[in-house]
Protein backbone atom coordinates (compact mmCIF):
# COMPACT_ATOMS: atom_id res chain seq x y z
CA UNK A 1 0.00 0.00 0.00
CA UNK A 2 1.37 3.75 -0.41
CA UNK A 3 1.39 5.30 2.72
CA UNK A 4 1.92 9.18 3.45
CA UNK A 5 2.84 9.59 7.03
CA UNK A 6 2.20 13.45 8.15
CA UNK A 7 4.33 14.89 10.90
CA UNK A 8 4.97 18.17 12.44
CA UNK A 9 8.54 16.79 12.79
CA UNK A 10 10.23 13.37 12.21
CA UNK A 11 11.07 12.67 15.78
CA UNK A 12 11.48 9.04 17.18
CA UNK A 13 8.04 7.50 16.67
CA UNK A 14 7.41 9.16 12.81
CA UNK A 15 11.07 7.19 11.98
CA UNK A 16 9.87 3.90 13.52
CA UNK A 17 6.55 3.72 11.87
CA UNK A 18 8.11 5.34 8.64
CA UNK A 19 11.20 2.24 9.00
CA UNK A 20 8.80 -0.51 10.01
CA UNK A 21 6.00 -0.30 7.60
CA UNK A 22 8.40 -0.04 4.95
CA UNK A 23 9.88 -2.84 6.34
CA UNK A 24 6.85 -5.17 5.44
CA UNK A 25 6.55 -3.75 1.63
CA UNK A 26 4.66 -0.94 2.04
CA UNK A 27 5.59 2.26 -0.06
CA UNK A 28 6.17 5.14 2.75
CA UNK A 29 6.48 8.93 1.84
CA UNK A 30 7.02 11.39 4.63
CA UNK A 31 5.84 14.85 5.27
CA UNK A 32 6.57 17.70 7.72
CA UNK A 33 3.58 19.22 7.61
CA UNK A 34 3.58 22.34 10.15
CA UNK A 35 0.01 23.83 8.43
CA UNK A 36 -3.20 22.92 6.69
CA UNK A 37 -1.89 24.28 3.10
CA UNK A 38 1.49 22.37 3.46
CA UNK A 39 -1.16 19.20 3.99
CA UNK A 40 -2.97 19.46 0.97
CA UNK A 41 0.04 20.07 -1.20
CA UNK A 42 1.73 16.72 0.47
CA UNK A 43 -1.93 14.69 -0.64
CA UNK A 44 -2.11 16.05 -4.21
CA UNK A 45 1.85 15.39 -4.78
CA UNK A 46 1.89 11.47 -3.27
CA UNK A 47 -1.75 10.78 -4.15
CA UNK A 48 -1.88 8.41 -0.75
CA UNK A 49 -3.96 5.35 -0.45
CA UNK A 50 -3.40 6.05 3.57
CA UNK A 51 -2.24 8.69 5.34
CA UNK A 52 -1.07 8.26 9.13
CA UNK A 53 -0.09 11.17 11.24
CA UNK A 54 2.20 9.47 14.09
CA UNK A 55 2.82 12.98 15.74
CA UNK A 56 0.65 15.87 14.46
CA UNK A 57 0.29 19.35 16.29
CA UNK A 58 -1.63 21.01 13.57
CA UNK A 59 -5.45 19.88 12.38
CA UNK A 60 -5.96 18.43 9.00
CA UNK A 61 -8.20 20.09 7.28
CA UNK A 62 -11.39 19.35 6.66
CA UNK A 63 -11.21 19.04 2.72
CA UNK A 64 -8.13 16.66 3.38
CA UNK A 65 -9.95 14.19 6.19
CA UNK A 66 -12.92 14.08 3.78
CA UNK A 67 -11.05 12.86 0.72
CA UNK A 68 -8.13 10.27 2.31
CA UNK A 69 -8.52 7.87 5.14
CA UNK A 70 -6.47 10.26 7.83
CA UNK A 71 -5.24 7.89 11.33
CA UNK A 72 -3.86 9.53 14.16
CA UNK A 73 -1.52 8.11 17.08
CA UNK A 74 -2.82 9.59 20.17
CA UNK A 75 -0.15 8.85 23.34
CA UNK A 76 -3.52 7.88 25.21
CA UNK A 77 -6.25 4.78 26.18
CA UNK A 78 -9.33 5.15 24.07
CA UNK A 79 -11.90 8.34 25.24
CA UNK A 80 -8.59 9.99 26.38
CA UNK A 81 -8.46 13.38 24.38
CA UNK A 82 -6.26 16.34 24.80
CA UNK A 83 -2.71 17.58 23.89
CA UNK A 84 -1.16 16.71 27.01
CA UNK A 85 -2.00 13.24 27.57
CA UNK A 86 1.36 11.60 28.66
CA UNK A 87 1.84 14.62 30.85
CA UNK A 88 -1.07 13.70 32.82
CA UNK A 89 0.02 9.82 32.86
CA UNK A 90 3.11 10.33 34.31
CA UNK A 91 2.55 13.29 37.11
CA UNK A 92 -0.54 11.43 38.11
CA UNK A 93 1.44 7.94 38.52
CA UNK A 94 -0.85 5.83 36.43
CA UNK A 95 0.83 2.65 36.40
CA UNK A 96 -0.97 1.21 32.92
CA UNK A 97 -1.83 3.44 29.58
CA UNK A 98 -2.22 2.88 26.35
CA UNK A 99 -2.12 4.39 22.87
CA UNK A 100 -5.03 4.94 20.82
CA UNK A 101 -5.17 5.30 16.20
CA UNK A 102 -8.39 7.05 15.78
CA UNK A 103 -9.87 8.28 12.42
CA UNK A 104 -9.30 12.31 12.01
CA UNK A 105 -12.87 14.38 12.65
CA UNK A 106 -13.07 18.40 13.35
CA UNK A 107 -12.81 17.50 17.27
CA UNK A 108 -9.45 16.88 18.29
CA UNK A 109 -8.95 13.11 19.04
CA UNK A 110 -12.79 12.27 18.89
CA UNK A 111 -12.63 10.44 15.64
CA UNK A 112 -13.66 6.57 15.13
CA UNK A 113 -11.57 4.32 16.85
CA UNK A 114 -8.85 1.87 14.37
CA UNK A 115 -6.92 0.23 16.91
CA UNK A 116 -6.11 0.56 20.83
CA UNK A 117 -3.05 -1.25 22.20
CA UNK A 118 -2.45 -1.09 26.60
CA UNK A 119 0.78 -0.66 27.77
CA UNK A 120 2.36 -0.61 31.18
CA UNK A 121 3.98 2.34 32.52
CA UNK A 122 6.81 2.03 35.19
CA UNK A 123 8.38 4.88 37.03
CA UNK A 124 10.67 6.77 34.14
CA UNK A 125 10.67 9.90 32.49
CA UNK A 126 8.20 10.80 29.96
CA UNK A 127 10.60 11.24 26.85
CA UNK A 128 11.37 7.76 27.95
CA UNK A 129 8.69 6.35 28.38
CA UNK A 130 7.25 7.79 24.95
CA UNK A 131 10.60 6.24 23.23
CA UNK A 132 9.72 2.70 24.82
CA UNK A 133 6.40 1.20 26.02
CA UNK A 134 4.26 3.89 24.45
CA UNK A 135 6.28 3.58 21.13
CA UNK A 136 6.21 -0.11 21.03
CA UNK A 137 2.45 0.29 21.79
CA UNK A 138 2.30 2.84 18.90
CA UNK A 139 3.47 0.81 16.15
CA UNK A 140 1.75 -2.17 17.55
CA UNK A 141 -1.71 -0.08 17.29
CA UNK A 142 -0.38 1.32 13.91
CA UNK A 143 0.36 -1.99 11.98
CA UNK A 144 -3.43 -3.08 13.07
CA UNK A 145 -5.01 -0.11 11.91
CA UNK A 146 -2.97 -0.14 8.27
CA UNK A 147 -4.10 -4.29 8.39
CA UNK A 148 -8.00 -3.42 9.53
CA UNK A 149 -7.95 -0.62 6.78
CA UNK A 150 -6.14 -2.78 3.71
CA UNK A 151 -8.54 -5.39 4.16
CA UNK A 152 -11.83 -2.70 3.30
CA UNK A 153 -14.13 -4.78 5.58
CA UNK A 154 -13.41 -3.29 9.33
CA UNK A 155 -15.51 -0.85 10.55
CA UNK A 156 -14.15 1.28 13.50
CA UNK A 157 -15.60 2.24 16.51
CA UNK A 158 -17.73 5.49 17.17
CA UNK A 159 -16.75 7.04 20.64
CA UNK A 160 -20.00 7.37 20.90
CA UNK A 161 -20.56 3.87 21.24
CA UNK A 162 -21.75 3.13 24.28
CA UNK A 163 -18.57 0.62 25.08
CA UNK A 164 -16.33 3.76 24.81
CA UNK A 165 -18.62 6.76 25.41
CA UNK A 166 -18.07 6.23 29.19
CA UNK A 167 -14.48 6.37 28.50
CA UNK A 168 -14.39 9.57 27.19
CA UNK A 169 -12.34 12.09 28.87
CA UNK A 170 -11.24 15.86 27.91
CA UNK A 171 -8.60 17.65 29.33
CA UNK A 172 -6.37 20.39 28.88
CA UNK A 173 -2.76 21.48 28.73
CA UNK A 174 -1.27 20.41 31.61
CA UNK A 175 0.26 23.86 33.38
CA UNK A 176 3.10 24.79 34.40
CA UNK A 177 0.73 26.15 38.48
CA UNK A 178 -0.09 22.56 37.81
CA UNK A 179 3.39 21.21 38.01
CA UNK A 180 4.62 23.53 40.56
CA UNK A 181 7.04 21.73 43.14
CA UNK A 182 6.25 23.01 46.67
CA UNK A 183 9.54 21.36 48.29
CA UNK A 184 7.81 22.26 51.90
CA UNK A 185 5.18 20.16 51.51
CA UNK A 186 5.77 17.65 48.43
CA UNK A 187 7.07 14.19 49.20
CA UNK A 188 9.86 12.70 47.05
CA UNK A 189 7.86 10.40 45.45
CA UNK A 190 5.21 13.92 44.23
CA UNK A 191 8.34 15.39 43.41
CA UNK A 192 9.97 12.79 41.06
CA UNK A 193 6.48 12.47 39.31
CA UNK A 194 6.19 15.70 38.64
CA UNK A 195 9.72 16.24 37.19
CA UNK A 196 9.26 13.28 35.42
CA UNK A 197 6.07 13.84 33.69
CA UNK A 198 8.21 17.35 32.30
CA UNK A 199 11.94 15.64 31.62
CA UNK A 200 12.18 16.55 28.36
CA UNK A 201 8.99 19.11 27.41
CA UNK A 202 8.36 21.63 28.67
CA UNK A 203 10.45 21.51 32.43
CA UNK A 204 9.17 22.66 35.39
CA UNK A 205 9.03 25.98 36.23
CA UNK A 206 11.16 26.88 39.46
CA UNK A 207 12.87 29.22 41.57
CA UNK A 208 16.77 28.16 42.78
CA UNK A 209 19.37 30.25 43.32
CA UNK A 210 17.77 33.77 43.22
CA UNK A 211 16.86 32.79 39.44
CA UNK A 212 14.22 31.25 37.41
CA UNK A 213 14.43 27.85 35.79
CA UNK A 214 13.23 24.89 34.06
CA UNK A 215 13.98 21.50 35.55
CA UNK A 216 14.26 18.90 33.61
CA UNK A 217 14.36 15.16 34.86
CA UNK A 218 14.43 13.92 38.29
CA UNK A 219 16.04 10.94 39.94
CA UNK A 220 15.67 9.54 43.80
CA UNK A 221 18.23 10.03 46.06
CA UNK A 222 18.79 7.43 49.11
CA UNK A 223 20.96 9.06 51.82
CA UNK A 224 21.51 12.76 51.84
CA UNK A 225 19.09 14.75 53.63
CA UNK A 226 18.66 18.11 54.21
CA UNK A 227 16.01 21.50 54.66
CA UNK A 228 13.41 21.07 52.02
CA UNK A 229 14.54 23.33 48.83
CA UNK A 230 18.26 23.28 49.87
CA UNK A 231 20.91 22.17 47.44
CA UNK A 232 23.13 19.42 48.85
CA UNK A 233 25.88 18.08 47.09
CA UNK A 234 26.85 17.52 43.43
CA UNK A 235 27.91 14.66 41.20
CA UNK A 236 29.01 14.73 37.49
CA UNK A 237 27.50 17.87 36.70
CA UNK A 238 23.96 17.16 38.28
CA UNK A 239 22.99 19.01 41.63
CA UNK A 240 20.68 16.76 44.51
CA UNK A 241 18.08 18.99 46.66
CA UNK A 242 16.17 18.29 49.37
CA UNK A 243 12.61 17.02 49.84
CA UNK A 244 10.33 17.03 52.68
CA UNK A 245 11.19 13.52 53.54
CA UNK A 246 14.06 12.97 51.15
CA UNK A 247 15.85 14.42 48.27
CA UNK A 248 16.71 14.05 44.24
CA UNK A 249 18.60 14.90 41.75
CA UNK A 250 18.23 17.55 39.12
CA UNK A 251 20.60 16.83 36.27
CA UNK A 252 19.62 19.64 34.09
CA UNK A 253 18.35 23.11 33.97
CA UNK A 254 17.67 25.33 31.60
CA UNK A 255 17.11 29.26 32.28
CA UNK A 256 13.90 30.80 31.45
CA UNK A 257 14.13 33.37 28.76
CA UNK A 258 13.86 36.54 28.93
CA UNK A 259 10.78 38.37 27.75
CA UNK A 260 11.44 38.68 24.15
CA UNK A 261 14.63 37.28 24.48
CA UNK A 262 16.42 33.90 22.42
CA UNK A 263 15.20 30.79 23.71
CA UNK A 264 17.58 28.87 26.10
CA UNK A 265 18.56 25.23 26.08
CA UNK A 266 18.78 22.60 28.97
CA UNK A 267 22.28 22.06 30.26
CA UNK A 268 24.27 20.10 32.92
CA UNK A 269 22.90 21.62 36.27
CA UNK A 270 26.50 22.85 37.61
CA UNK A 271 27.31 24.36 33.92
CA UNK A 272 23.96 25.93 34.22
CA UNK A 273 24.05 27.04 37.83
CA UNK A 274 27.62 28.47 36.93
CA UNK A 275 28.61 31.48 39.12
CA UNK A 276 25.91 31.12 41.40
CA UNK A 277 26.41 27.77 42.48
CA UNK A 278 27.56 28.01 46.12
CA UNK A 279 30.47 25.88 47.43
CA UNK A 280 28.99 21.76 47.35
CA UNK A 281 30.70 18.75 48.20
CA UNK A 282 31.07 16.69 45.35
CA UNK A 283 29.39 13.33 46.17
CA UNK A 284 31.26 10.72 43.68
CA UNK A 285 29.85 7.70 43.03
CA UNK A 286 32.09 4.58 41.43
CA UNK A 287 30.09 2.70 38.30
CA UNK A 288 30.96 -0.65 40.49
CA UNK A 289 29.11 0.30 43.94
CA UNK A 290 26.02 2.41 42.23
CA UNK A 291 24.17 -0.74 41.18
CA UNK A 292 23.41 -1.19 45.26
CA UNK A 293 22.27 2.56 45.65
CA UNK A 294 18.93 3.88 44.65
CA UNK A 295 20.39 6.74 43.84
CA UNK A 296 21.12 8.78 40.54
CA UNK A 297 24.19 7.46 38.37
CA UNK A 298 24.75 7.87 34.83
CA UNK A 299 27.45 5.00 34.34
CA UNK A 300 26.62 1.86 36.13
CA UNK A 301 28.97 -1.28 36.26
CA UNK A 302 27.96 -5.06 37.35
CA UNK A 303 29.23 -8.79 37.12
CA UNK A 304 27.58 -11.34 36.42
CA UNK A 305 30.35 -14.44 36.53
CA UNK A 306 32.53 -14.42 33.88
CA UNK A 307 30.43 -11.58 32.08
CA UNK A 308 30.51 -7.56 33.30
CA UNK A 309 27.98 -4.75 31.70
CA UNK A 310 28.84 -1.27 32.17
CA UNK A 311 25.70 0.78 31.47
CA UNK A 312 25.42 4.42 30.83
CA UNK A 313 22.45 6.61 30.49
CA UNK A 314 22.92 10.31 29.32
CA UNK A 315 20.27 12.71 28.47
CA UNK A 316 18.91 12.04 25.14
CA UNK A 317 22.13 10.22 24.38
CA UNK A 318 24.11 13.25 23.95
CA UNK A 319 28.24 12.53 24.85
CA UNK A 320 30.04 15.86 25.65
CA UNK A 321 33.71 15.52 26.20
CA UNK A 322 33.38 14.84 29.95
CA UNK A 323 30.87 12.41 29.73
CA UNK A 324 32.82 9.81 26.93
CA UNK A 325 36.21 10.84 29.27
CA UNK A 326 34.27 9.46 32.77
CA UNK A 327 33.09 6.28 30.29
CA UNK A 328 36.55 5.65 28.94
CA UNK A 329 37.59 5.41 32.46
CA UNK A 330 35.18 3.16 33.39
CA UNK A 331 35.48 0.90 30.55
CA UNK A 332 39.22 0.87 31.21
CA UNK A 333 38.60 -0.18 34.68
CA UNK A 334 36.10 -2.62 33.67
CA UNK A 335 38.82 -3.82 31.55
CA UNK A 336 40.49 -4.84 34.98
CA UNK A 337 37.63 -6.92 36.10
CA UNK A 338 38.35 -10.90 34.95
CA UNK A 339 35.68 -11.50 32.97
CA UNK A 340 35.65 -12.50 29.02
CA UNK A 341 32.63 -10.51 28.55
CA UNK A 342 32.21 -6.99 28.54
CA UNK A 343 28.99 -5.44 27.95
CA UNK A 344 29.00 -1.78 26.64
CA UNK A 345 25.13 -0.35 27.20
CA UNK A 346 22.08 -2.52 28.60
CA UNK A 347 20.34 0.68 29.68
CA UNK A 348 16.27 0.95 28.26
CA UNK A 349 16.31 4.29 25.88
CA UNK A 350 18.86 5.85 24.06
CA UNK A 351 22.22 3.85 23.37
CA UNK A 352 24.02 7.31 22.30
CA UNK A 353 23.49 9.82 19.37
CA UNK A 354 27.24 10.94 19.96
CA UNK A 355 28.47 14.41 20.71
CA UNK A 356 26.56 16.97 23.21
CA UNK A 357 25.34 19.57 20.47
CA UNK A 358 24.37 21.59 23.36
CA UNK A 359 27.31 21.49 25.23
CA UNK A 360 28.92 22.26 22.39
CA UNK A 361 26.64 25.43 21.32
CA UNK A 362 27.13 26.83 24.80
CA UNK A 363 31.02 26.62 24.72
CA UNK A 364 32.85 30.12 24.85
CA UNK A 365 34.57 28.27 21.43
CA UNK A 366 32.47 25.92 19.92
CA UNK A 367 35.14 24.91 17.34
CA UNK A 368 36.82 24.01 19.99
CA UNK A 369 34.62 23.03 22.31
CA UNK A 370 33.43 20.23 18.97
CA UNK A 371 37.19 19.17 18.97
CA UNK A 372 37.93 18.25 22.09
CA UNK A 373 34.20 16.28 22.05
CA UNK A 374 35.32 14.31 18.87
CA UNK A 375 38.45 13.41 19.94
CA UNK A 376 37.45 12.03 23.36
CA UNK A 377 34.74 9.91 21.81
CA UNK A 378 37.10 8.81 19.65
CA UNK A 379 39.23 7.84 22.52
CA UNK A 380 36.47 5.69 23.86
CA UNK A 381 35.94 3.75 20.62
CA UNK A 382 39.79 3.13 20.26
CA UNK A 383 39.67 1.65 23.41
CA UNK A 384 36.86 -0.80 22.77
CA UNK A 385 38.35 -1.64 18.47
CA UNK A 386 41.27 -2.45 20.66
CA UNK A 387 39.93 -4.57 23.23
CA UNK A 388 41.76 -8.06 22.65
CA UNK A 389 41.40 -10.09 25.92
CA UNK A 390 38.08 -10.17 26.12
CA UNK A 391 34.53 -10.03 23.85
CA UNK A 392 32.99 -7.01 23.76
CA UNK A 393 29.13 -6.76 23.41
CA UNK A 394 26.93 -3.64 22.53
CA UNK A 395 23.58 -3.41 23.81
CA UNK A 396 21.01 -0.63 22.30
CA UNK A 397 18.00 -1.02 24.42
CA UNK A 398 16.46 2.10 22.45
CA UNK A 399 17.46 4.58 19.75
CA UNK A 400 21.41 5.17 18.42
CA UNK A 401 22.50 7.77 15.99
CA UNK A 402 25.67 9.00 14.08
CA UNK A 403 28.96 8.44 16.94
CA UNK A 404 26.26 6.76 18.96
CA UNK A 405 26.02 3.84 16.24
CA UNK A 406 29.84 3.52 15.33
CA UNK A 407 30.65 3.54 18.78
CA UNK A 408 28.36 0.38 18.76
CA UNK A 409 29.95 -1.22 15.69
CA UNK A 410 33.30 -0.94 17.46
CA UNK A 411 31.78 -4.05 19.48
CA UNK A 412 32.14 -7.79 18.31
CA UNK A 413 28.34 -8.23 18.94
CA UNK A 414 26.03 -5.78 18.30
CA UNK A 415 22.30 -6.90 20.13
CA UNK A 416 19.76 -4.54 20.03
CA UNK A 417 15.85 -4.75 21.38
CA UNK A 418 13.93 -4.85 18.28
CA UNK A 419 11.56 -1.35 18.97
CA UNK A 420 15.12 0.56 18.42
CA UNK A 421 15.49 2.77 15.35
CA UNK A 422 19.29 3.67 13.96
CA UNK A 423 20.68 6.27 12.37
CA UNK A 424 23.97 5.43 10.83
CA UNK A 425 25.06 9.08 9.17
CA UNK A 426 25.96 12.15 9.87
CA UNK A 427 25.16 14.42 6.75
CA UNK A 428 22.47 15.95 8.35
CA UNK A 429 24.34 17.73 10.45
CA UNK A 430 26.87 18.90 7.95
CA UNK A 431 29.89 16.76 9.29
CA UNK A 432 31.76 13.49 7.96
CA UNK A 433 31.81 11.91 10.69
CA UNK A 434 34.87 9.89 12.96
CA UNK A 435 34.56 7.33 15.52
CA UNK A 436 36.35 4.85 12.90
CA UNK A 437 33.09 5.04 10.63
CA UNK A 438 35.08 4.69 7.48
CA UNK A 439 36.87 1.27 9.30
CA UNK A 440 33.62 -0.42 11.33
CA UNK A 441 30.23 0.65 8.78
CA UNK A 442 31.99 -0.88 5.78
CA UNK A 443 33.14 -4.11 7.85
CA UNK A 444 29.95 -4.94 8.85
CA UNK A 445 27.87 -4.12 5.79
CA UNK A 446 30.25 -3.80 2.67
CA UNK A 447 31.61 -0.54 1.43
CA UNK A 448 28.41 -0.02 -0.71
CA UNK A 449 24.91 -0.33 1.91
CA UNK A 450 27.78 1.67 4.20
CA UNK A 451 27.62 4.61 1.32
CA UNK A 452 24.10 4.35 0.67
CA UNK A 453 23.35 4.71 4.74
CA UNK A 454 25.87 7.44 5.33
CA UNK A 455 24.05 9.00 1.60
CA UNK A 456 20.47 8.66 2.26
CA UNK A 457 20.85 9.82 6.04
CA UNK A 458 17.48 7.41 6.62
CA UNK A 459 16.51 6.00 9.45
CA UNK A 460 17.34 1.76 9.84
CA UNK A 461 14.41 -0.48 11.85
CA UNK A 462 15.83 -2.94 13.96
CA UNK A 463 15.07 -5.67 11.78
CA UNK A 464 16.54 -3.62 8.50
CA UNK A 465 19.46 -3.29 10.79
CA UNK A 466 19.45 -7.06 11.54
CA UNK A 467 19.22 -7.91 8.24
CA UNK A 468 21.80 -5.92 6.67
CA UNK A 469 24.60 -6.74 9.08
CA UNK A 470 24.18 -3.48 11.47
CA UNK A 471 23.42 -5.82 14.39
CA UNK A 472 23.75 -9.33 15.62
CA UNK A 473 20.48 -10.56 17.90
CA UNK A 474 17.23 -8.69 18.44
CA UNK A 475 15.96 -8.92 21.50
CA UNK A 476 12.15 -9.34 21.71
CA UNK A 477 11.26 -7.81 24.93
CA UNK A 478 9.97 -4.81 26.63
CA UNK A 479 12.31 -1.86 27.42
CA UNK A 480 12.28 -2.58 31.06
CA UNK A 481 12.98 -6.34 30.47
CA UNK A 482 15.54 -5.63 28.17
CA UNK A 483 18.85 -5.02 30.96
CA UNK A 484 18.05 -8.24 32.43
CA UNK A 485 17.70 -10.03 29.35
CA UNK A 486 21.19 -8.42 28.32
CA UNK A 487 22.73 -9.61 31.34
CA UNK A 488 21.69 -13.22 31.17
CA UNK A 489 22.68 -13.62 27.92
CA UNK A 490 25.84 -12.30 28.37
CA UNK A 491 26.58 -14.81 31.38
CA UNK A 492 25.61 -17.60 28.81
CA UNK A 493 28.28 -16.30 26.56
CA UNK A 494 30.76 -16.04 28.94
CA UNK A 495 30.06 -19.60 30.04
CA UNK A 496 29.90 -20.88 26.31
CA UNK A 497 33.15 -23.21 25.34
CA UNK A 498 33.67 -21.35 22.20
CA UNK A 499 34.05 -17.71 23.37
CA UNK A 500 37.99 -18.28 24.60
CA UNK A 501 38.65 -19.65 20.92
CA UNK A 502 37.03 -16.55 19.81
CA UNK A 503 38.59 -14.23 21.99
CA UNK A 504 42.16 -15.91 20.93
CA UNK A 505 40.92 -15.59 16.81
CA UNK A 506 40.36 -11.42 17.86
CA UNK A 507 43.61 -11.03 19.04
CA UNK A 508 45.23 -12.36 16.03
CA UNK A 509 42.81 -11.05 14.00
CA UNK A 510 43.81 -7.55 15.41
CA UNK A 511 47.38 -7.69 14.78
CA UNK A 512 46.58 -8.66 10.87
CA UNK A 513 44.65 -5.69 10.49
CA UNK A 514 47.07 -3.52 12.00
CA UNK A 515 49.65 -4.51 9.41
CA UNK A 516 47.24 -3.97 6.48
CA UNK A 517 46.31 -0.65 7.59
CA UNK A 518 46.44 0.97 10.46
CA UNK A 519 43.69 2.28 12.80
CA UNK A 520 45.69 5.23 13.55
CA UNK A 521 45.41 6.48 10.20
CA UNK A 522 41.48 5.54 9.63
CA UNK A 523 41.12 8.21 12.45
CA UNK A 524 43.65 10.51 11.22
CA UNK A 525 42.06 10.78 7.76
CA UNK A 526 38.41 11.26 9.49
CA UNK A 527 39.48 13.80 11.61
CA UNK A 528 41.19 15.89 9.15
CA UNK A 529 37.78 16.43 7.79
CA UNK A 530 36.22 16.87 10.56
CA UNK A 531 38.57 19.88 11.96
CA UNK A 532 37.26 21.55 8.55
CA UNK A 533 33.94 21.55 9.47
CA UNK A 534 34.59 22.60 13.00
CA UNK A 535 36.99 25.48 12.70
CA UNK A 536 35.70 27.04 9.24
CA UNK A 537 32.89 29.63 10.61
CA UNK A 538 31.43 29.22 7.22
CA UNK A 539 30.74 25.23 7.63
CA UNK A 540 26.71 24.54 7.40
CA UNK A 541 27.54 22.00 10.40
CA UNK A 542 27.68 25.73 12.93
CA UNK A 543 23.93 26.94 11.58
CA UNK A 544 22.68 23.33 11.38
CA UNK A 545 23.93 22.54 15.58
CA UNK A 546 22.37 25.93 16.35
CA UNK A 547 19.03 25.00 14.67
CA UNK A 548 18.87 21.89 16.08
CA UNK A 549 20.22 22.79 19.36
CA UNK A 550 17.34 25.43 19.51
CA UNK A 551 14.81 23.86 18.36
CA UNK A 552 14.30 25.69 15.17
CA UNK A 553 11.90 23.74 13.10
CA UNK A 554 12.52 23.23 9.23
CA UNK A 555 9.78 25.12 7.01
CA UNK A 556 8.88 22.18 5.30
CA UNK A 557 10.23 18.63 4.40
CA UNK A 558 13.79 17.96 4.55
CA UNK A 559 15.54 17.98 1.46
CA UNK A 560 16.81 14.29 2.48
CA UNK A 561 13.00 12.88 2.81
CA UNK A 562 12.04 14.33 -0.29
CA UNK A 563 14.35 12.34 -1.59
CA UNK A 564 14.06 9.30 -0.07
CA UNK A 565 13.28 6.30 -2.49
CA UNK A 566 9.36 5.35 -2.09
CA UNK A 567 10.39 2.16 0.20
CA UNK A 568 12.39 2.74 3.51
CA UNK A 569 14.02 -0.36 4.00
CA UNK A 570 17.79 -0.79 2.75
Amino acid sequence: MHILLMASAFNSLTQRVYAELGELGHTVAVEVTPDGDAMRAAVVRHEPELVVAPMLTAAIPADVRTARTCLIVHPGPPGDRGPASLDRAVQEGVTAWGVTVLQAEEEMDAGPVWASVDCEVPPVGKSDLYRGEVSDAAMEAVLLAVDRFASGAYVPRRQSDPALAAAVRVRPALRQDERRIDWAADPTATVLRKLRAADSRPGVVDELLGARWFLHGGHPEDRLRGEPGRLLATRAGAVCRATRDGAVWLPRLRPRPAPGGPPTFALPAVTALGALLPPLPEDPLPPELAGARDTWADIRYREDGAAGVLSFSFPGGAMSAADCRRLLAAYRHARTRPTSVLVLGGARDVFSNGIDLKAIEAAADPGAESWANITAIDDLVEAVLTTTDRLVVAALGGNAGAGGVMLALAADEVWCRQGAVLNPHYRLMGLYGSEYWTYTLPRRVGPAMAARLTRQALPVGAAAALRIGLVDRLLMCGPQEFGADVARLAARLARTAGTQPRIAAKKAEAERREARRTLASYRAEELARMREAFFDPRSSYHALRSAFVHRRAPAGTPSHLREAPAASCP
